[in-house]
C-alpha cells in the first residue's frame, strides 16, 4: 500500500478495501475448522475458503492504492491478515503430514525475520519496500498451498492425484528457496543503508583543522 500524498485527507477507517481486510482476518479461524473437520467436503470448503482469502488479499491493496483508501489500520492489518493466513495454512498442511515441517519452518521464520528487521529500519527512518523476488515468494506461496489444500484424490484418478502433489511440492521448494534468497538480500540491504547513513553522518561532522 502507497502512503498518502501530505495534506491529503485521510480514508475513513471503513472503506472497502479495509472491510476486505477485516474479511480475510475473520476468515482465517473459519478456514482453520474445516480443515480440522473430516471429510472431502470439508477439505474441499477449506480450500476454497482460502482461495476467497487469497483473492482479497490481491483487491483490497489494489483497490487501496486506486481510490486512495490507504489508512493507518491497513498498513497494519493488511500484512498481519497475510501472515497469518498463510502461516496457518502452511502449519495445517505440516501437521497433517502433507507438507515437509522444513518448508514450513524455514518460510515462517523467514517472515518473522524480515517483519523484525522492517520495524528495525522503519525506526530509524528507512523503508524497505517488498523487492520483486518477495513477491515471487508470495505468488509461489498461495499457488502451492492452493494446490495441496484441493482434495484432488476425490474426483480424479490416485496416479493423477499423485503428480499434482508432486509438482506442488515441487513449487513448495522453491518457494522456501526464493524465502531464503529475499531474506538474505533484505538483511544485505540493511546492512548497506545502515552502514550510508553512518558514513554519510560521519561526512557530515565538522572537518579536522576547521
Amino acid at each position: 500500500m502507497t502512503t498518502p500524498a501530505p495534506g491529503a485527507a485521510q480514508a475513513p477507517l471503513w472503506n472497502i478495501a479495509n472491510i476486505l481486510t477485516m474479511l480475510r482476518i475473520v476468515l482465517v479461524p473459519v478456514f482453520v475448522v474445516l480443515f480440522l473437520k473430516d471429510g472431502d467436503a470439508m477439505r474441499w470448503a477449506a480450500a476454497a475458503v482460502f482461495i476467497l482469502a487469497a483473492i482479497t488479499d490481491k483487491l483490497d491493496g489494489y483497490l487501496a492504492r486506486s481510490r486512495n483508501l490507504v489508512t493507518d489500520f491497513g498498513k497494519l492489518a493488511d500484512p498481519i491478515a497475510d501472515k497469518t493466513l498463510v502461516g496457518a495454512a502452511l502449519i495445517l498442511l505440516s501437521w497433517a503430514g502433507d507438507l515437509p515441517w522444513v518448508i514450513t519452518i524455514v518460510i515462517l521464520v523467514r517472515e518473522l525475520a524480515v517483519t523484525v528487521l522492517r520495524d528495525v529500519m522503519r525506526r530509524r527512518e528507512v523503508v524497505m519496500p517488498a523487492s520483486q523476488g518477495g513477491k515471487l515468494k508470495t505468488v509461489l506461496q498461495l499457488v502451492f498451498l492452493s494446490m495441496m489444500l484441493v482434495p484432488w484424490v476425490s474426483f480424479l484418478p490416485e496416479s493423477a492425484a499423485d503428480s499434482i502433489v508432486t509438482v506442488a511440492l515441487v513449487i513448495a521448494w522453491a518457494a522456501m528457496g526464493v524465502a531464503l534468497v529475499t531474506g538474505v538480500q533484505y538483511f544485505v540491504a540493511a546492512a548497506r543503508a545502515i552502514r550510508e547513513a553512518r558514513d554519510t553522518g560521519a561526512g557530515a561532522g565538522p572537518r579536522a583543522g576547521a
